[in-house]
Formats: C-alpha cells, sequence, structure tokens
C-alpha cells in the first residue's frame, strides 16, 4: 500500500514536472526554431520570464524624462520594445511574455488577412487571471454566435436613429460643463479630468439611463480594478500557487468586482420591478433596457441573453466607451492648443455652419475640418495602442505556418506612425492627410488606420464616439481660444488606453 502511494505520488510529480519543463522550455525553443527557419526571427527566449525584463528596462528608461511639449513622435516612448525589434528582425517576429508566444504583425498585408479572415481562426485573446475577471465576457471578447446575439443588442443602441435621439443630452450636457468652465476663463483648466466627468455622463445616459453620481461610482470601482489588473499583466503565474498565495490587491480586487456585480443586479432589479409595478411600460430605451429586452422576452432560449451577460456586456461598454472618449477628446484639445492654425480653420468652419448657435445633427456632420483633426488625433494619439487576437487552430498567415495558441500582437501606434505607409512626415500634426478621406490618407491600405478596429468586429461605439468628441469640440471652439498651459508636461502613458500622466493642462481665453 506504501509503495503504491510513493510510486503514484513520484508519478504525479514526474508528469507535473514534465509538464512544467515543455511548457516553459521544450516548446518555447521548438517554436522558436520553428519560426526561424521560416524567417521570423526575434529576441532570444528566456526560461520562464521570457522577454519581459527586458521589455520593462527599455520602457523604464524611456519613459524617465517628458517629451518636447509640441513632439508627437510617441512610438519610441511607449513601445520602445517594438522599434527596437521592428528595425533588427522586420515587420514580423516573435517575442515571449512569459511562455507565451507573441506573434507581433506590423505588416499591413498581413493584418489584412487577420481582419477579413471568415473562419473564426484568429479569435480574440484570452486573458489570464485577474486581468481576465476584469475584462470579463462582454461581446468585445466573445466569438461566433454568442457574439452575434450580444452585438445585435449593441447595433440596435448604437444605430442612427438611437443617436440622433441622444444627440440634444450630449449638447446639453457640453453645455452643462462650459457653464462651469467660466469662472476660470483665461486660466488653465485640467482638461482630461473635466473630459472624464463628461463621458462618463454621457455614458451613464445612454447605458443606465441614470445621473453621473451612479456612473462615477462604477467607473471609480472599474478604473481601481483596471490599475491592479495592469499591474499584474505579464507576470509569472502559477494557478496552483495563485489560488493559495494571493497578494492583498488582488484580493481586495476580487472583493470589488463581487461588490460591483452586486450593483448591477441591483439596477436591474429596480428596473425590473418598476415595469411590474406598472411605472414604466418597458425597461428602458437606453442600452440596459435592451439588454434586459433581450433577457425577459427573447423566444429563443438560445437567444436569450443571461443576466451574466447582462452585466459583463455593460462593463465592457462603460469602461472601453468611456475610456475611448475621454482619451480622443483630450488629446484632440491639446493638438489643437499646440497647432493654433488648425485650431483657427477649425474654428471658420464651426462658425460657418453653426454660428454661436448650439450644434445640430444637420449642421454637425458637415464640419468636415473637424473630422479631419479628429482622424489626425486618433492616428497619432490612438486610444488603444495594440488590438490582440489568438490563433484557434493551426493556421497560415501569408506564407506562415502559426500554432494554436499563438497571440498575434498588432501594434496600432507603430502601424499608425509608419513611415513607408504615411510619409517621412508620419510623427507630424498634419490633418490634410485625410482632406480626401482615409484611403486616400493611407495610399489605399486600409489597415494601416485601426483606431477602432476594422469589418465586423468594429467598435460598435465608433459614430457614438466621434458625434460625442464634435459636439464638445465645436461648442469649445465657438467660445475660446486655446493655448497650452506652462504648467503642462508633455507625458503620454498607456493604462489600458493612452492618456497623459499628469493630465492635459489647456488655457481658455474667451473670444
Amino acid at each position: 500500500m506504501i509503495v503504491a502511494i510513493i510510486f503514484s505520488v513520484l508519478l504525479i510529480g514526474t508528469l507535473i514536472l514534465a509538464r512544467f519543463l515543455y511548457k516553459s522550455w521544450l516548446y518555447p525553443i521548438f517554436l522558436q526554431y520553428s519560426m526561424n527557419s521560416q524567417g521570423i526571427k526575434g529576441p532570444p527566449y528566456k526560461f520562464r520570464d521570457g522577454n519581459n525584463r527586458e521589455i520593462g528596462e527599455m520602457v523604464m528608461r524611456c519613459n524617465s524624462a517628458p517629451l518636447d511639449v509640441s513632439s508627437h513622435d510617441i512610438f519610441p516612448r511607449l513601445q520602445p520594445h517594438f522599434q527596437a525589434w521592428i528595425k533588427l528582425y522586420g515587420s514580423t517576429f516573435l517575442y515571449w511574455m512569459n511562455t507565451k508566444p507573441q506573434l507581433v504583425v506590423a505588416d499591413v498585408e498581413l493584418i489584412k488577412e487577420i481582419f477579413t479572415n471568415k473562419e473564426g481562426t484568429f479569435g480574440k485573446a484570452k486573458f489570464q487571471g485577474l486581468l481576465k475577471k476584469f475584462v470579463g465576457d462582454g461581446s468585445v471578447f466573445q466569438e461566433g454566435k454568442k457574439w452575434l446575439k450580444l452585438r445585435k443588442v449593441a447595433d440596435h443602441v448604437f444605430h442612427a436613429q438611437s443617436l440622433k435621439e441622444m444627440f440634444p443630452a450630449m449638447v446639453g450636457r457640453v453645455e452643462t460643463m462650459l457653464k462651469t468652465w467660466k469662472s476660470n476663463e483665461s486660466k488653465e483648466i485640467e482638461v482630461y479630468e473635466e473630459f472624464k466627468l463628461l463621458s462618463l455622463e454621457i455614458i451613464s445616459k445612454s447605458i443606465f439611463g441614470s445621473d453621473h453620481k451612479t456612473g462615477k461610482h462604477i467607473f471609480d470601482v472599474l478604473d481601481k480594478i483596471a490599475y491592479i489588473s495592469h499591474l499584474s499583466y505579464g507576470k509569472i503565474r502559477n494557478p496552483i500557487i495563485d489560488k493559495i498565495f494571493r497578494s492583498p490587491e488582488e484580493m481586495q480586487a476580487e472583493k470589488i468586482l463581487e461588490e460591483l456585480f452586486e450593483s448591477f443586479i441591483q439596477i436591474i432589479k429596480q428596473r425590473e420591478e418598476k415595469l411590474k409595478a406598472g411605472q414604466a411600460h418597458n425597461f428602458g430605451d437606453d442600452f440596459l433596457g435592451s439588454l434586459l429586452e433581450g433577457h425577459h422576452n427573447a423566444h429563443d432560449e438560445k437567444a436569450r441573453i443571461s443576466l451574466d451577460e447582462i452585466v459583463e456586456e455593460c462593463k465592457t461598454f462603460y469602461f472601453a466607451g468611456h475610456k475611448t472618449v475621454t482619451s480622443l477628446l483630450t488629446w484632440s484639445l491639446y493638438l489643437l492648443a499646440i497647432h493654433t492654425d488648425w485650431q483657427e480653420k477649425a474654428r471658420e468652419e464651426v462658425l460657418e455652419y453653426l454660428g454661436r448657435e448650439n450644434p445640430t445633427t444637420e449642421n454637425i456632420s458637415r464640419l468636415k475640418i473637424v473630422g479631419m483633426i479628429i482622424n489626425e488625433t486618433l492616428r497619432l494619439y490612438p486610444s488603444f495602442t495594440v488590438l490582440q487576437r489568438e490563433v484557434t487552430k493551426k493556421t497560415t498567415l501569408g506564407k506562415l505556418k502559426i500554432p494554436a495558441g499563438t497571440e498575434v500582437i498588432i501594434p496600432t501606434l507603430a502601424v499608425h506612425h509608419n513611415r513607408e505607409v504615411w510619409g517621412e512626415d508620419a510623427h507630424l500634426f498634419k490633418p490634410e492627410r485625410f482632406v480626401e478621406g482615409v484611403s486616400k490618407a493611407t495610399r489605399d491600405q486600409v489597415m494601416a488606420f485601426l483606431s477602432f478596429g476594422y469589418g465586423l468586429r468594429k467598435c460598435v461605439g465608433f459614430n457614438f464616439a466621434t458625434m460625442e468628441v464634435k459636439i464638445a469640440l465645436s461648442m469649445i471652439l465657438q467660445r475660446y481660444r486655446l493655448t497650452v498651459s506652462p504648467n503642462y508636461t508633455h507625458c503620454p502613458i498607456s493604462i489600458f488606453s493612452l492618456r497623459p500622466r499628469d493630465g492635459t493642462q489647456i488655457m481658455f481665453h474667451p473670444l
């Protein structure tokens, strides 16, 4: 009996050790050899750590000092490892996040293959640990029928007619923000925090139909968990040890996530109770209402949206939508304050079509120069600096044979700053690139402009975000001349989205 137990323990130990050695040593060596034989190079794999340490050292070194206030050459600062490795190994190379292979694809033609693949071969990236719990299982991270079911709801909410109905509320909230600025005219205003509050109010209304207090509480919780998740990303994980020895931050984040789930459930119950009591004729015309319709009134059980799915959808759209708008508005205003010639051109256009009146859905669509400025802002300062996919089954990309489980990294920032696509002035702010649209700007390589993704998986809130930004920019330009405050330091950082490290201080001079 004792011999049998000892044998079983030794066998289990041997299997665990064999699996560990395969995953941490044999497989990386084999894959690196396979990729090298196909012409794909990259920094050498280091046992267990991959390339994490050298990435950290490069980023730390390049982030030690701020950029010149008028410099938009942010790629070497934010992703120095990608810049160095593209120079060394070409636009497609392999590196390692711990034991996870990361195939970086900055070649526009290969990116096109990835985004136009209809077989589901390049699925959404699968996150692990705390990051997985944070990003959840919303439609952004779903595939197949489940994605289609949730996407239909989102498409309905962000349809052109629905956006038209949201328009007056957006204008009203921008107007309220501008009234609070009256007492600070000719003084600096930290616009990142101002735009964060603005986007919170607007997205809270569009998702929950609620005031900004409810939204702010939810966002503050999500933002805190996001930061903890960001710090944990890339750390070497051991599933067994992690369950026993968890950091205080991780335990706190998991507790907050449970509380957040309960908060969403309470909001859902309040909607359901109002309908039962006859205080409402439906679940509401906002995003949450549409999801609840799909939960209660779906004729097909397979089409029914579960409570878990409702919570994940609200969480995903709330966080991602808020981050996108805040980032885009902040960098747009900074660029206009730096480039006063384009600020004047945009103002002239706004005054020509809007005068001193608030924008309408008809005249806002005529702001071509403002649209060009937004596109150039998205090119230079994309809200999300990488897009991630994971190979679901062995496949071919171009002439490359790629095994299942390989994570594919599309470095948006590298593509947007690629001089071969955009010209030698790729690091300069030149909205005139987009005077004839994205296709001409990219020299017919539309995959070189990926701020909101592409194709069926393009961000469903694209029109929502750009409409909100156009409204805010036009109403600000009607009232103020913008300059950058002497207190501003140019330190872009990427924590889930691209944002200023120390805020963005702008001077607002009344016209």
